[in-house]
């Protein structure tokens, strides 16, 4: 009888092994779920604290989500939110017994004695929804990272575009008090006052454009636009030789057309005076090799630099300069040009769409990182087919691509040379010879108007009118619209005028 007795006993069953790789559940709080539903529905203000941070599909529960949606379309109707108007406006949608009927909503209502955490369960419910978003996305990298079909380089940009798209999507800035905005504006301003040059942001090194913009700001975006040949990138790297020489200035530039040689000899041409074209050949005089040994010495070690990734995508250029922010202390980023770089990963119906979401991020990196961003950027070929004086001035209708550069952009000035169509003297008689005019077009915080700078295409270089060097910002006087009599100035390894807008050079 023992026997029998443990022959028919039976053996206790083996535990079943977990697969910890795919057998996790997903991260929810269907607890909190129903007590941020509840307090909707007892409280006629916890729907406006929420709002903000939840939307249906932040909710695991399918027939929770209905009853978000339904609550949604009360207050967006203006009507009152509680267990009644509720169970009416879901029997509209004819979703009032896949929730659960009547019982299901009143429940609800007793999950909940008050209101007072609402936001706090409502964050939790939002870090749970953007988990699964991560998980979802990681899941499917992950699938397509195993498919031998599948470019690994493309499938980086794509892993990072998503990822843009999802940090974007769940970005929110809280509301600031104006106590401690008052006192960080009040300290700005007692900063300028206390500079001799009266400027607030990062000096140019151009004494009139110094004047109407007080220096590049902190947070703007500054569009530089320019037909081919108008020395759109001449005036950068102008500008980045006076900040990161003159002025010490640590600053970022990322050249999606040029590479860093190129870049720097044009540098070397600008600081010693030098012809680019003789900078490219060698063939220098004794009294230009003098030169080059004595004033390159100004750029070594200056706090420039440079990126010259070809066909950078906006996903890349944030994470580099966030790392030259934190490494470097990079104070502004430059980059040439605008229209060059992309947003692979990211689906868009046309270029259009595609140049306003890198317009938008550029924005958005100029905030975040709170230094100025300046892009150079092309113009359409409107202003060729236009005549006379006032026809070749860009406009900002001209943006090339998208309006979305001028809605987005703090500034917008244009580079341009009159000289290059052939016109000498502006409608007040002031000799254009060698001159350039930089037309600020928008301005945010502060005028628009004209700067006249001398354009020496030689050197690559854009210098004060009244200066054959550079002066600081706190030397000179008024040079607008000052007559500069003198020679026309040839381009860069030229020694004519510069060519009909049919070959334009190609800077």
């Amino acid at each position: 009888m023992p026997a029998e007795n443990n022959k028919n006993q039976r053996k206790p069953k083996q535990p079943v092994p977990i697969n910890n790789t795919y057998g996790h559940l997903q991260p929810q709080a269907l607890d909190i779920e129903k007590v941020v539903l509840g307090a909707m529905l007892i409280d006629k203000d916890a729907f406006s604290m929420v709002s903000e941070i939840l939307h249906p599909e932040t909710f695991y529960e399918p027939r929770n989500q209905m009853i978000y949606q339904a609550i949604q379309a009360l207050s967006l109707k203006e009507k009152p939110v509680d267990i009644f108007t509720v169970i009416e406006q879901l029997k509209t949608d004819g979703n009032l017994e896949e929730v659960g009927g009547p019982v299901y909503i009143t429940e609800l209502s007793q999950h909940v004695a008050s209101s007072a955490h609402v936001e706090y369960h409502a964050h939790i419910l939002q870090q749970k929804f953007l988990a699964r978003q991560l998980i979802s996305f990681a899941s499917v990298i992950e699938t397509k990272a195993f498919d031998d079909g599948v470019d690994v380089d493309d499938l980086m940009q794509e892993a990072e575009g998503s990822l843009f798209e999802l940090s974007q999507k769940n970005m929110r800035q809280d509301y600031t008090q104006i106590d401690p905005v008052l006192k960080q504006a009040m300290q700005d301003i007692q900063k300028a006052a206390s500079r001799a040059d009266g400027l607030s942001g990062i000096p140019s090194g151009y004494t009139k454009l110094d004047e109407m913009t007080s220096g590049w700001q902190c947070s703007d975006l500054v569009i530089i636009a320019g037909r081919p040949a108008m020395g759109k990138t001449s005036f950068a790297l102008s500008m980045a030789k006076n900040m990161v020489v003159d002025f010490n200035v640590p600053v970022a530039f990322f050249s999606l057309e040029m590479n860093n040689v190129q870049l720097v000899n044009r540098l070397i041409s600008n600081v010693c005076e030098i012809q680019g074209s003789k900078i490219m050949n060698g063939q220098l005089a004794p009294d230009e090799w003098n030169r080059l040994d004595k004033n390159i010495r100004s750029l070594e070690g200056a706090p420039l630099y440079i990126d010259d990734t070809p066909g950078l995508s906006i996903f890349e250029l944030r994470s580099k300069a966030r790392r030259l922010a934190k490494e470097k202390g990079i104070k502004a980023i430059m980059i040439d040009y605008l229209q060059l770089m992309n947003a692979n990963g990211m689906r868009f119906g046309n270029r259009q769409e595609e140049v306003s979401t890198i317009s938008r991020s550029l924005k958005g990196l100029a905030k975040e990182l709170n230094i100025p961003v300046i892009a150079l950027s092309q113009l359409n070929r409107g202003v060729e087919s236009r005549e006379g004086i006032e026809g070749k001035r860009p406009q900002l209708s001209d943006l090339r691509e998208s309006g979305a550069i001028e809605q987005d952009a703090d500034m917008v000035m244009f580079v341009h040379r009159p000289e290059y169509y052939h016109i000498y003297a502006d409608e007040k008689g002031n000799d254009l010879h060698g001159m350039a005019q930089i037309i600020i077009a928008k301005h945010r915080k502060g005028a628009i108007g004209d700067v006249l700078l001398n354009f020496r295409g030689e050197f690559t270089r854009f210098e004060n009118p009244d200066t054959n060097s550079y002066l600081p910002p706190t030397v000179g006087g008024e040079i607008l619209g000052s007559k500069v009599n003198g020679s026309s100035i040839p381009p860069i390894g030229d020694g004519e005028l510069p060519p009909p807008p049919s070959s334009p050079l190609p800077f």
